[in-house]
């Protein structure tokens, strides 16, 4: 398997040897219960599986524990942030506790199942981004929070109450989505009072590429778990079919991938972005092998996309090291005046190598991308 991972295997060896721990990648993240964990060690767990390699699970197992304490308390997470990032990294608790049985890991992750009972939320019943974003759904969200609840219902739930789940990106839909070019916006402001939301429909004025990944690697995962009889399958598949279709429009010829403000790549400032160009190469892959997208076509763009990914961001260093280069390091609406969903924010935001979000799509963009190979014999 390992020569047909080749851009996955050669990623992973990279991240484990510049960062052994992931929480210590710069003053920044040490203490914090960060999102950014979760993204590439989701892509450690698919290789894991992929390969059955044990230094992959060691390498997920060494990055939580430091986190995770006997009795299930989770170091730097505080519920009552009712921040739906925290519930990310919570993943990997799942398959930290079938494999070792260790009753910390549940414990853990009932306490992240916990915040999602008091979360508050909009008139219809879909999370708040944030406490300090009130009555606002951001597309981010649903990758943070929806593949958590739905795996933690299935494991410990009895599969109750998935409704609760498939409504958050039939919500997030229907309030983000631009009718004009199908994308959807990066956030809605349910009461219409953000500085940067249009007050007829509260929608936020871009279409941030890692935005949309975001929601279509989260449709993706959700649909990998959701039972196909569930009865709201067959629109969450409809969702994910229409918001690839419409990012299919904007894929850059050229290149194959996508930019940072995705529909406008023409303009000046713009740029071909490695995160939102992952997510959405991996929701892509995802999509054909559940079935969901048609070979005619899809397969294709998928081709196209993924020898753009290594072409576009891809370096490797004089030792060997795998960098992927051209990622957004950060982009949010509101907390700060410049933070004003304009085009020039989204522009503004610095550029970096290796950061960790972009890492983490990369390495799982690869995973599903070169399993389809494998399994073809390619």
């Amino acid at each position: 398997m390992t020569d047909k991972t080749n851009w996955a295997v050669r990623m992973a060896g990279s991240i484990m040897e510049r960062t052994p721990l992931l929480y210590e990648t710069n003053e920044w993240y040490r203490g914090k219960w960060s999102y950014d964990y979760g993204v590439i060690l989701k892509g450690f767990e698919l290789l894991w599986r992929l390969t059955g390699e044990e230094k992959y699970f060691r390498y997920i197992r060494d990055n939580m524990d430091d986190f995770i304490g006997e009795d299930g308390s989770i170091k730097g997470y505080r519920p009552d942030e009712y921040n739906i990032d925290h519930l990310n990294n919570g993943k990997l608790l799942f398959g930290l506790y079938k494999e070792t049985g260790e009753e910390k890991y549940k414990l853990a992750a009932a306490n992240l199942r916990e915040q999602l009972r008091q979360h508050p939320r909009t008139s219809e019943g879909a999370f708040w981004h944030k406490q300090i974003y009130p009555y606002q759904i951001w597309l981010d969200g649903l990758y943070m929070g929806s593949p958590f609840y739905l795996e933690y219902l299935l494991a410990f739930e009895d599969g109750q109450g998935l409704e609760d789940v498939t409504k958050q990106f039939i919500l997030c839909e229907r309030h983000t989505k631009d009718a004009k070019t199908g994308l959807l916006r990066h956030a809605w402001d349910e009461q219409r009072v953000q500085p940067w939301c249009d007050p007829q429909t509260g929608q936020s004025p871009k279409v941030w590429g890692r935005s949309v990944g975001w929601f279509v690697m989260a449709l993706a995962d959700v649909l990998e778990l959701l039972p196909q009889e569930h009865a709201d399958n067959t629109e969450l598949v409809r969702i994910l079919r229409d918001t690839l279709t419409a990012l299919r429009k904007y894929q850059d010829a050229a290149s194959g991938v996508w930019y940072q403000v995705v529909n406008e790549g023409g303009r000046k400032g713009n740029y071909l972005e490695a995160s939102a160009s992952s997510m959405i190469t991996y929701a892509i892959a995802k999509g054909l092998r559940l079935g969901v997208l048609d070979e005619e076509g899809w397969a294709e763009t998928l081709e196209h996309a993924y020898a753009g990914l290594i072409d576009e961001f891809i370096t490797v260093t004089k030792r060997g090291w795998v960098n992927l280069n051209k990622t957004c390091q950060v982009a949010g609406l509101g907390g700060d005046e410049r933070r004003d969903g304009t085009y020039a924010y989204y522009i503004s935001e610095p550029i970096i190598t290796n950061d960790l979000k972009g890492l983490g799509a990369f390495l799982q963009a690869c995973g599903e991308v070169e399993a389809r190979r494998a399994a073809a014999g390619k």
